[in-house]
């Protein structure tokens, strides 16, 4: 890997279950990522402007509230807003139906809970533009 792939990994809303983003934020900097964590009860213009600041090569978003649609969708629009566009993916317990949706949405991933971390890192990697051979 030439340079070092830059992750933010944020938990928009009032969801105060952390657990999973700590294990994938640990897994990616596990996998040589340089993670940024925002913690707890961010808003979507929080992890954006987070995103923007960080100079990151893709965003990660934990959501176990049931607001993933509206989040990313959010999430999205603010990004056409300031015309800063990354990949983003989203962990947390979303039925198939709205992962289908979220990735016709343009989210590049939905990750559900048990993923490997392994599989998160392969996709992350894949997605970034530096995947393993």
């Amino acid at each position: 890997m030439d340079k070092r792939i830059r992750v933010l990994i944020a938990k928009p809303g009032l969801d105060g279950h952390d657990r999973g983003a700590k294990v994938v934020a640990r897994g990616l900097r596990d996998a040589g990522m340089e993670v940024i964590y925002t913690g707890l009860r961010q808003t979507p213009e929080e992890i954006v402007k987070a995103a923007m600041q960080e100079d990151v090569d893709i965003l990660g978003l934990s959501i176990l509230s049931g607001a993933h649609m509206s989040v990313c969708r959010r999430v999205l629009d603010l990004m056409d807003q300031y015309d800063f566009h990354i990949p983003i993916f989203v962990g947390g317990i979303i039925p198939a139906d709205d992962a289908e949706e979220l990735l016709k949405m343009g989210i590049k991933a939905v990750f559900g809970p048990g993923t490997p971390i392994s599989e998160v890192v392969k996709k992350v990697q894949e997605v970034v533009g530096q995947g393993v051979a």
